[in-house]
């Protein structure tokens, strides 16, 4: 209808091929080679006349060839047509030959190359996330070919081929149960629930086959097929007419490729004029119209079976979408555009002629001369459509997808539901509106599944079954500190430095910043404890300058006291430089300032202890040790000692210093936000110095505790550096197991508890007496003591 629609639209536009009729031969190759040859040939014998390779006529006409809609058919004409040199259109589709340029050079396709089609399944099944498929394809050499290049196509972009199965290519119906029965385990296979994607490969006669193979399964209880069938511009949804009543709720939401069409205007109105009577000799529509009504346009006298007359007055309207659509598909709508590509290339040699040599009869043109026009042809059709050919005689254009619905009542309708442009750059060639797109019913309007086994969701990524294909995979959850954020994840991947996992392991999210901060409960609960044991110290620092004239206050050095209660207050001050958010001076300062503090303290206590000893030695007659008890001696020892330490912390600074640093790796969520002691073992050396200060005023208090003085403070100062020693010993091991904020408070705690230590052990009891036994300090106190 499409055909002759062109033509009549032609021969009545005065614009092309003015005074020149196309007409046209319709010829039926009935799916035979046999019968293809023959009716190539009659088209080059004189008319009526079955004489090959003879002229034997005077009249001579201008041929081209349309055809056939299988690519045998095609093919079988090409050999032919090629010999002649005569062009050839073909509607449906080519046998992919990579050399077919150079075997047809006189071949021009309407479809364009099948490998575009191959991309766009592709890029349908990656669209919808379909990896596990069922491929059906035509038993022939065409199918084998396909198979052969859609199934590493389909395993490198990461879809598997669940199935493969052969489609007959035609069949006569007293085959159809053998048929049926050697592909009844091949049905049980198809019926996979598992597989809901269907790609079928095949051209109208394997269509009608699987119709009929369809139309027996419920005969032998097998269960029907719920599935979305993708399907290419080659395959038709043509009945025979003894299908007419069958059911084809089955490729109901099927999606397929089809060349990009329109429908021309007057197309419609040209089908409603169609009649049994419309060209004399035409029987191809007399005997639709007699199959597709059911009736005969013959009265019957003999004795055989009466048939209803045909009134020749039917409507056509009135017949099943898989009948009759009555409007122009993209095979149709190939055709339509194949006669207008020839008569635009017969009216442009025309008008060449005109401009140059005059006026020329179209039949002194030889075939071979209209390949160099059509060869570069481009026009626009009716319809606003450019057409135009590639370098391999293939038509430039893109695909509509289509979906098809089919209803109980027979009609069928096609939804363009999206595009293929395959000349469209990379990520940008398919697009789909999957809104407009209707399901089959099983599917409830939900977007089918068509996979192996469950997605694995976000956190868990994709492990192979040994033995099976990679679209077939377990579930494994991420490894801790692992993320996938995707569905199907190949591998799980680790955050960037500065982000953990969320709890699901579904995300990276920014770690918690990590240092002991004023704001937080430890951070408070130590700043409280220092600024307290700071206004104790300063309490009994005053107490001790208020009663400096009492013998307990002048006993004990009177400088030396208040050197260490300075110091004891300056250590309970720098521990506050431990808390909060560590910069490059207070990294500088923090341990240096501790050390040396300390250091001073530890040097006081040691010089009382001393002086303790040394003041009894002195006391002894004939004692040389007179001359050694004095504030000299006292302060020689501080400084010594302290200046040691100075120097351990001036090397320390000036060799590798202290600096802030992040430690992302020690804690999985969280940053440390830390001071780097630079060199770890500087920081032991100054931590030593102070042990072995404490050790030596230990071991020198211990031997001086029993010695008969008044105010003997070598039994304080005893327990005091116990209690320092213990602190700091349990200190070593203490703080290497812990990590970032926790160990900065170890540190804290260490030298608040180990002041505080001091300052109790050494201060306390002289407090004791001096506010509350005021009795006990005064000379006569003391005299008596010694008595």
């Amino acid at each position: 209808m499409a055909f002759a629609f062109a033509v009549k639209e032609i021969n009545e536009n005065l614009n092309i091929l003015s005074n020149v009729s196309l007409g046209f031969h319709i010829l039926n190759s009935y799916y035979t080679a046999g019968m293809t040859y023959k009716a190539t040939l009659n088209l080059l014998s004189t008319q009526k006349r079955f004489v090959t390779n003879f002229k034997c006529h005077h009249q001579s006409k201008l041929i081209a060839l349309i055809g056939g809609c299988i690519s045998e058919i095609s093919a079988n004409v090409a050999i032919i047509s090629a010999i002649h040199k005569i062009p050839q259109f073909t509607y449906g589709s080519f046998l992919p030959v990579k050399s077919i340029r150079m075997q047809f050079p006189f071949l021009y396709q309407m479809v364009p190359n099948e490998a575009n089609q191959h991309m766009g399944v592709v890029l349908l099944l990656q669209h919808f996330r379909w990896t596990w498929v069922g491929l059906l394809a035509v038993a022939d050499d065409k199918g084998d070919q396909f198979l052969q290049t859609m199934v590493p196509m389909l395993s490198q972009n990461g879809i598997c081929s669940a199935f493969i199965d052969r489609i007959p290519k035609r069949a006569y119906f007293d085959e159809l149960i053998d048929l049926m029965i050697k592909h009844w385990v091949s049905y049980v296979i198809v019926s996979d629930k598992k597989v809901n994607a269907l790609f079928v490969y095949g051209e109208p006669p394997s269509f009608q086959i699987l119709r009929v193979l369809l139309f027996l399964a419920p005969f032998l209880s097998l269960p029907p097929l719920c599935k979305v069938w993708i399907i290419t511009s080659h395959w038709d949804f043509a009945s025979l007419s003894v299908q007419k009543i069958w059911d084809i709720q089955t490729f109901h939401g099927a999606i397929s490729f089809t060349v990009h069409s329109k429908q021309p205007q007057g197309f419609q109105k040209f089908i409603q004029t169609i009649r049994p009577s419309w060209v004399k000799g035409d029987g191809f529509v007399q005997d639709f119209w007699e199959q597709a009504f059911s009736c005969s346009l013959k009265v019957y006298n003999g004795l055989g079976e009466r048939k209803k007359v045909c009134t020749g007055e039917e409507k056509l309207e009135s017949l099943s979408g898989i009948l009759f659509e009555g409007k122009m598909t993209g095979h149709s709508y190939n055709v339509y555009n194949a006669v207008y590509t020839v008569a635009h290339a017969l009216n442009k040699i025309s008008s060449q002629h005109r401009s140059f040599r005059g006026s020329l009869k179209l039949q002194d043109v030889q075939p071979w001369q209209v390949h160099h026009i059509l060869r570069r042809i481009a026009f626009n059709n009716s319809e606003g459509d450019t057409v135009s050919f590639d370098e391999n005689g293939e038509l430039v254009t893109s695909f509509d997808i289509t979906n098809w619905l089919m209803f109980p009542n027979g009609s069928v309708v096609r939804v363009k539901v999206g595009r293929l442009e395959p000349q469209a750059p990379q990520g940008k060639q398919l697009a789909i509106n999957d809104d407009q797109i209707v399901w089959h019913q099983s599917f409830n309007q939900m977007l089918p599944l068509s996979i192996c086994n469950e997605n694995c969701y976000p956190g868990y990524s994709r492990k192979k079954k040994e033995g099976e294909k990679f679209c077939c995979y377990d579930c494994a959850p991420c490894p801790e500190g692992m993320i996938s954020h995707q569905k199907d994840a190949n591998a799980c991947v680790n955050c960037p430095e500065e982000q953990c996992p969320n709890k699901e392991q579904t995300k990276c999210i920014p770690k918690d910043v990590n240092y002991l901060s004023y704001k937080e409960d430890l951070g408070i609960i130590l700043t409280i404890l220092a600024i307290s044991f700071c206004l104790i110290t300063s309490l009994v620092l005053g107490i001790f300058m208020k009663y400096k004239d009492t013998p307990i206050v002048k006993a004990n050095n009177r400088t030396l006291t208040y050197i260490l209660l300075i110091s004891l207050l300056l250590c309970f001050l720098c521990s506050l430089l431990f808390v909060g958010h560590p910069g490059k001076l207070i990294c500088l300062l923090r341990q240096t300032a501790f050390g040396i503090i300390f250091s001073v303290a530890l040097s006081s206590v040691l010089a009382k202890t001393i002086t303790v000893v040394l003041a009894f030695m002195a006391t002894k007659p004939g004692s040389g040790m007179r001359r050694w008890v004095g504030k000299r001696m006292a302060d020689s020892i501080v400084l010594s000692s302290s200046l040691i330490q100075v120097g351990i912390c001036t090397l320390w600074l000036s060799t590798s210093p202290p600096f802030p640093d992040f430690d992302m790796y020690s804690l999985d969520r969280e940053i440390i936000v830390e001071c780097n002691d630079g060199s770890a073992f500087m920081f032991y050396c100054v931590l030593g110095y102070m042990g072995s200060l404490a050790i030596v005023s230990f071991v020198v208090a211990f031997l001086a505790r029993t010695l008969p003085d008044s105010f003997n403070e070598a039994k304080f100062i005893t327990f005091s550096m116990l209690v320092f020693c213990t602190v700091w010993l349990s200190f070593v091991p203490t703080y290497l197991s812990t990590k970032g904020k926790y160990m900065v408070a170890v540190e804290v705690f260490s030298i608040l508890s180990s002041s505080a230590g001091l300052l109790g052990c050494i201060f306390f009891p002289k407090c004791y007496i001096i506010l509350l036994r005021p009795e006990l300090n005064n000379r006569d106190q003391l005299i008596i003591r010694r008595k």
